[in-house]
């Protein structure tokens, strides 16, 4: 039996960071929602009781330093599962570019195998394993738009917001979550972006207003160390984007964009500057 799951890209509407927590990770306030660029992951049981990963990238670890392998190694470790599985990884989504690839593959792995060894796992069950995998895997394994907050735990459904083209572009660099939060400096955020005008926004359906309230303090580490980042944002208000943003910690910047006549102008404009851009819808 082969079992598929899908892993969608997040992108964050909005993301605030409110302090230091006392266990050294920051309080966060986030608002998440999920586009239709994703991994696919196709999971076979083997023969014998080992763990194999394989991918058509040649830009990601295949071992233990892979979320999805993690999460089978903590879904057998936790249960008992004295089989095996081939996992395949048909990877889409850019690897370290602030859109959880890896958060997202991870969840789908978890998914899948609770189907495959019909491990019959709840879905708090299921949360529970994916906190202990990183800050965005139970966001991942649930979907959908969310408030985040906590260290990224603690989750709130939201309605799916007002559908629209979303135009994402990563600049050929890598950006490391944790030095980004190491450089994060709370003193300099001028302004917080409003959770409650983002979500008000959002249960209206107002497209206008999601765009007005986009934010993300951790741009004011990325955008300063790379500034091609800062670059992309101004082209892709230039080039007319409804509301642009950079998504977690980067490099990925994404553009809303109401009407898809636009969205040509844009992506061709981007191809210019940047060999990784993608067209992509939100996911409701």
């Amino acid at each position: 039996m082969k079992i598929y799951e899908k892993a969608p890209a997040k992108i964050n509407l909005l993301l605030d960071v409110l302090g230091k927590r006392e266990d050294g990770y920051h309080e966060i306030e986030m608002v998440m929602t999920m586009v239709d660029l994703a991994d696919r992951l196709e999971m076979e049981e083997l023969p014998r009781d080992a763990i194999v990963l394989s991918s058509q990238a040649g830009y990601i670890p295949l071992d233990e330093k892979n979320l999805a392998f993690q999460a089978a190694r903590l879904i057998k470790d936790r249960y008992g599962v004295k089989k095996g599985v081939y996992i395949h990884l048909d990877k889409h989504i850019p690897a370290a570019a602030g859109l959880a690839g890896g958060s997202s593959d991870a969840a789908a792995a978890l998914r899948g195998l609770n189907r495959l060894w019909q491990l019959n796992l709840s879905d708090a069950e299921l949360l529970e394993l994916a906190a202990e995998l990183g800050s965005d895997v139970p966001y991942c394994v649930r979907g959908g738009t969310a408030i985040a907050r906590g260290r990224g735990e603690k989750l709130e459904q939201l309605p799916s917001p007002p559908q629209c083209w979303v135009i994402l572009a990563k600049p050929q660099l890598n950006v490391s979550t944790a030095d980004v939060y190491g450089q994060f400096r709370l003193e300099k955020v001028k302004q917080h972006p409003s959770l409650e005008r983002m979500v008000k926004a959002i249960e209206a359906g107002s497209f206008r207003d999601m765009c007005a309230e986009l934010g993300n303090v951790l741009e004011t580490v990325t955008l300063e160390r790379h500034p091609e980042v800062r670059r992309l944002k101004e082209i892709m208000q230039r080039l007319g984007a409804d509301g642009v943003l950079m998504s977690g910690s980067g490099p990925t910047v994404f553009g809303l964009v109401a009407k898809e006549a636009k969205v040509p102008r844009i992506y061709n404009g981007l191809r210019g500057f940047c060999k990784d851009v993608f067209v992509a819808r939100m996911l409701t």
